[in-house]
């Protein structure tokens, strides 16, 4: 490909003279170099290849497809008398015209070998997947979709376990997307299954996250929890973003379900492992954790809100926490009124709702340490209540659960509050301790069972300093292949 430039520019330096006149690399070289690693993974058998190079070179090239390039491959890689073939081009022509794509029909050479081994055929649906998916042309994705998981149903491949996967994947993306999510529960169901008896790792991972997904979309929290308790996974996860995934679907659940410690746990650890060019799933996991930190009487810190990308984002929160804080029930529902459809859109409104109690007992104790008396007329028109005796009901459930330190005088008609305790005198600095000494332990035995170790490392011969150099190479190269792929696909 040519790049045109005046000739009067005058070049920087020498560096800069190469760099122009180096020649530039197709879209179409670039996926044949990943079709020849793919072909020499699966002769040796060595899945992690698969998972490292080709998903980070496919995400390099991801945004530079186009219907054009994406048919020369198709008849580059595939032999002309597969039915795969035949199919796929023809869904990026109607792409292309319904998309009116300006580029021009070019010849490109056609595929010299009879057959392909699968996993370049299920490679060049993948590439078709994102191209559709990128282009927002979601009923054709379903359509190709469909089409590869019947096909995948054919095969029982391990090294076809990783680009199954990410089919999978867009399988779910485009139905999501058509608003028709729910017809495909039970074929995930069955692919789950099936991936669990054939010990697909990967997939079970997927479609397990695919599967929770589906019903929190209806808001069917009960069947998620059901299925996911009874579901079976591995004690560690294969991949790095599905566990992050699960670990925030799973914080949702138990925020539904009242557990609040847990859910906080989860979506904490959701939003540590998510890497930071993920801002979209960053910000919904802040959105939870926030509310659920709120629910918990805990006031997240002002620099939580302004981090970088996620201020705008996460400005109703930080109204909402404000208001909170303040225990200013007049606030709250100002606020909880100006930002309602972006709750709604959020669907965090039920926890909003369940905040209102939460805002009245931080006004009590905020004058339970202010006062050391306080009428229940003055604490009704404070909170805004409708009058005295919802306040005094208000009080004592307060001072029942704890909330407060004070007594109630039925006959004078006011709150006492009672002297303040040392809090080092009471349990509480053991509490804390214990939380983060738990917290560290826990730290350390997700770090001990994230290890991995051959089994049969110990009987080997010590490695050379050239081997030893080409497997960190090869570590290295597998660590930013999985941090760039999960920035794509969040």
């Amino acid at each position: 490909m040519d790049i045109d430039k005046p000739e009067d520019v005058p070049k920087a330096n020498g560096a800069a003279e190469s760099a122009a006149l180096a020649p530039a690399t197709s879209v179409e070289d670039k996926l044949k170099s990943v079709v020849a690693l793919v072909e020499k993974s699966v002769k040796a058998k060595d899945t992690r290849l698969l998972i490292g190079r080709l998903l980070r070179q496919t995400a390099s090239v991801r945004k530079q497809l186009t219907a054009s390039n994406v048919k020369c491959f198709l008849q580059q890689m595939l032999p002309a008398e597969l039915e795969s073939r035949t199919f796929l081009c023809s869904h990026v022509e109607q792409a292309a015209a319904s998309g009116m794509d300006a580029d021009e029909a070019t010849t490109s050479a056609q595929c010299e070998v009879s057959a392909v081994i699968p996993e370049v055929e299920f490679y060049a649906y993948l590439i078709v997947l994102i191209f559709l998916c990128d282009t927002n042309q979601y009923q054709l994705a379903r359509s190709v979709a469909d089409h590869a998981v019947t096909r995948l149903a054919q095969f029982n491949r391990r090294t076809l376990d990783v680009i199954a996967a990410r089919i999978y994947f867009y399988y779910g993306l485009s139905y999501e997307q058509s608003a028709d999510l729910s017809s495909i529960r039970s074929k995930l169901l069955a692919l789950h299954r099936t991936a669990v008896l054939r010990h697909d790792a990967i997939g079970q991972e997927t479609l397990m996250n695919l599967l929770l997904r589906n019903y929190l979309h209806y808001n069917l929290y009960d069947q998620a929890e059901k299925f996911r308790s009874k579901a079976q996974k591995a004690d560690q996860f294969r991949s790095g973003q599905q566990y992050c995934r699960y670990l925030y679907y799973l914080g949702r659940i138990r925020t539904i379900q009242l557990e609040y410690t847990e859910a906080k746990d989860c979506l904490q650890q959701a939003l540590r492992r998510a890497p930071s060019i993920a801002h979209g799933f960053r910000i919904t996991v802040s959105k939870w954790l926030i509310l659920v930190r709120l629910l918990l009487g805990e006031i997240p810190d002002r620099q939580e809100f302004a981090q970088p990308g996620m201020s705008a984002a996460l400005q109703p929160y930080f109204e909402l926490t404000q208001s909170v804080k303040a225990g200013d029930t007049l606030a709250f529902k100002q606020v909880t009124e100006r930002f309602s459809s972006v709750f709604l859109a959020d669907r965090t409104h039920n926890l909003i709702t369940r905040l209102h109690q939460n805002v009245i007992r931080i006004g009590l104790r905020r004058m339970n340490l202010a006062y050391s008396r306080i009428s229940l007329a003055e604490i009704a028109a404070k909170l805004h209540l409708v009058s005295a005796e919802d306040a005094e009901y208000i009080v004592a459930k307060a001072i029942r659960d704890g909330g407060i330190d004070a007594v109630i005088d039925h006959e004078g008609g006011f709150m006492a509050s009672r002297e303040r305790v040392d809090v080092y005198s009471t349990a509480e600095p053991q509490a804390a301790f214990h939380a983060r000494i738990a917290f560290c332990l826990d730290l350390h035995n997700e770090a001990i069972k994230a290890m991995r170790f051959e089994p049969d490392a110990h009987r080997r011969k010590a490695e050379s300093s050239e081997a030893r150099q080409e497997r960190l190479a090869a570590e290295q190269e597998l660590a930013k292949a999985l941090e760039e792929d999960d920035g794509e696909d969040f």
